[in-house]
């Protein structure tokens, strides 16, 4: 089983968290009653045909969320597993790994964008209906941290494979490379069905887990200890 009696929060992480939950803090504060909120569209990642797309947004959305749960739980999740990582790897390569991952998360998700919405954009629009297309993209917009947080947890599978987990509602503990692998699944069927009601980024978790096990993979390669991280 996976021990958590030295995971005491390391910086990174406990400055990751204290950032998302002052971000989400301002989302309800300062959203106003507009749906979706100028916060929203000013840095939630969109569509790169919306109105309201900047490049910027490919690391400002990884820190707003939807909802407290959302937040609950990929703050929970990035203690759990981004403090043995940071370790690991040392608090700046952590740092730059997270980013990335967040980043080719969000990289991903607009390439989903393209795909979804590529029979719209290749039309020509009027005025009335190109306004509610764009009323459409700004309230398909993307937040939350997952995407970077499936990076920690292929990057954590990968380094620590054997590692039980328990995941719930599953009553035994598994392996943490086949609760990974099994995670990741789930996020493939998800993106391939499209089910409705499913505002789930799937792709963009997927991206981000890419992302993580091939950072890890490679920093892993050059280091024959994996104790000697980069520090």
């Amino acid at each position: 089983m996976m021990s958590f009696s030295n995971s005491r929060i390391t910086p990174v992480v406990l400055n990751l968290i204290i950032l998302n939950v002052l971000v989400y803090m301002a989302q309800n504060i300062f959203a106003g009653n507009e749906d979706p909120s100028w916060i929203t569209n000013t840095f939630a990642l969109h569509h790169y045909k919306s109105d309201h797309f900047h490049v910027y947004q490919l690391l400002t959305h990884m820190f707003m969320h939807g909802g407290f749960f959302h937040i609950l739980f990929n703050m929970l999740v990035l203690w759990m597993f981004g403090t043995p990582m940071e370790k690991i790897l040392g608090s700046k390569t952590f740092l730059t790994f997270y980013l990335i991952s967040g980043i080719v998360a969000a990289a991903t998700q607009l390439i989903d964008y393209t795909v979804y919405y590529n029979k719209i954009d290749s039309l020509a629009l009027n005025a009335a209906e190109q306004a509610q297309y764009q009323f459409i993209l700004a309230k398909n917009a993307t937040v939350g941290a997952s995407g970077a947080i499936m990076g920690i947890l292929a990057g954590f599978g990968y380094m620590y494979p054997d590692i039980k987990l328990f995941i719930m509602p599953i009553p035994f503990p598994i392996k943490a490379k086949w609760a990974i692998i099994g995670i990741i699944a789930i996020d493939v069927f998800g993106g391939i069905s499209k089910v409705a009601g499913d505002n789930v980024a799937h792709f963009a978790h997927i991206g981000g887990a890419v992302a993580g096990f091939i950072l890890v993979y490679f920093w892993n390669k050059n280091h024959n200890n994996r104790n000697n991280y980069f520090r």
